[in-house]
């Protein structure tokens, strides 16, 4: 017995190389959006400095890649996926050919085939206003969920992809069937499992370990077939090259439950390829208001608000020691007065236990004994 859903001649030149590839001067056909890709943001008067210098172009950013075209020569292009960007950043560059202006740059450090690459993207659009603006800001914000969605496009082995034996759904990810009892034929002996088929993957988890995993998107299945093993039949599905071209067994009973979930791979696989999702969704226009909202919080934040300050009462202050000042001042014009007015003699004081000079009328006990007023000597307790 041997079914087969394989990729027709058609299907294997659309292999997925958009986001994996680094390209310079491109075919045409190279340069179009291929089935799934979506084109997110567009950044006009862009100038590729260092491979095109002088040459205005456009930055195209989709959610598999980055595509600079140029307006001058049309066979002039580059092609940069995600996959291959190792570092991005922006800086300030002085133009020659306007008067060394400041002018915004975005720069990227790509690998590829062990090959270093440099790029130098300039905005040459002569705007002020442009050089204050982060007009590659999508470019940074896409390339981040390009890598936070890997599991929509690559096989992944022993991820972190189930929970207390649930699979972590994936957003707009749909779970169609979930089927126990499938044994991994990696091994000699097998392991015991589950099988879960979403409309974006396969995915399969051991009942004994659920870190021994595999998740596999239908983009990276080059082929499905059910053929004989010496476990009996089994549903055998091999990867692509870019998926590593691994080839796995599974064996699923009984033989009618298995022709069940072949033919349920072979309806979404033709589903997806025709109309992948590659898990990037991403509004440029929503992006550019919540920078500006962050931008005008910030310039906020730094400007002086009378709202935003406590008046502070300084008659509490003045109120410090006032009595006791007072008090002070009149023992020092005792002392400086004539000998023919008389001194305050000494009493006993039951408060305080000791004998003290005799308050003079106006005067309390505690006014001169408590230094700080009632108020902020609680406060600083």
């Amino acid at each position: 017995m041997l079914k087969t859903l394989g990729k027709s001649d058609a299907q294997h030149q659309n292999l997925l190389w958009e986001d994996k590839q680094v390209k310079f001067d491109s075919p045409q056909h190279h340069t179009r959006l291929r089935s799934g890709e979506k084109l997110l943001d567009t950044i006009y008067h862009i100038e590729d400095s260092k491979g095109n210098p002088g040459d205005t172009g456009k930055l195209l950013v989709t959610n598999l890649r980055i595509i600079w075209h140029s307006l001058v020569h049309k066979k002039f292009n580059l092609s940069i996926g995600y996959a291959r960007i190792g570092n991005t950043n922006t800086r300030l560059v002085h133009m020659h050919t306007k008067g060394r202006m400041p002018s915004q740059a975005l720069y990227i450090l790509a690998l590829s085939n062990e090959t270093r690459f440099e790029f130098l993207f300039t905005d040459v659009s002569g705007e002020t206003a442009r050089r204050d603006q982060p007009i590659f800001a999508s470019v940074f914000d896409v390339h981040l969920l390009y890598q936070r969605t890997f599991l929509y496009r690559d096989l992944k082995l022993r991820g972190a992809i189930v929970q207390a034996g649930q699979l972590i759904i994936l957003p707009d990810e749909q779970v169609y069937s979930q089927v126990q009892g499938v044994w991994n034929l990696s091994s000699d002996q097998g392991n015991l499992g589950c099988f879960v088929v979403t409309n974006v993957r396969l995915v399969w988890y051991a009942d004994a370990n659920e870190t021994f995993n595999i998740s596999l998107p239908y983009l990276q299945i080059d082929s499905v077939r059910i053929r004989e093993s010496k476990y009996g039949p089994a549903l055998v599905i091999q990867t692509a090259e870019t998926g590593g071209g691994y080839v796995l067994g599974f064996r699923i009973d009984p033989v009618e439950r298995l022709n069940e979930l072949f033919k349920e791979l072979c309806s979404l696989h033709t589903i997806y390829t025709e109309q992948p999702n590659f898990g990037i969704n991403y509004d440029p226009q929503d992006a550019r208001q919540r920078v500006a909202a962050a931008a005008e919080e910030a310039a906020q934040a730094t400007q002086f608000k009378i709202d935003d300050y406590q008046e502070m009462d300084e008659r509490q202050e003045r109120e410090i020691n006032t009595k006791l000042n007072n008090y002070l001042a009149d023992g020092c014009l005792g002392v400086l007065a004539s000998d023919s007015e008389p001194t305050r003699e000494p009493i006993y004081c039951k408060e305080l236990g000791f004998a003290m000079e005799r308050i003079p009328e106006g005067y309390k006990l505690q006014d001169l004994w408590q230094v700080l007023p009632t108020k902020m000597a609680t406060y600083d307790e």
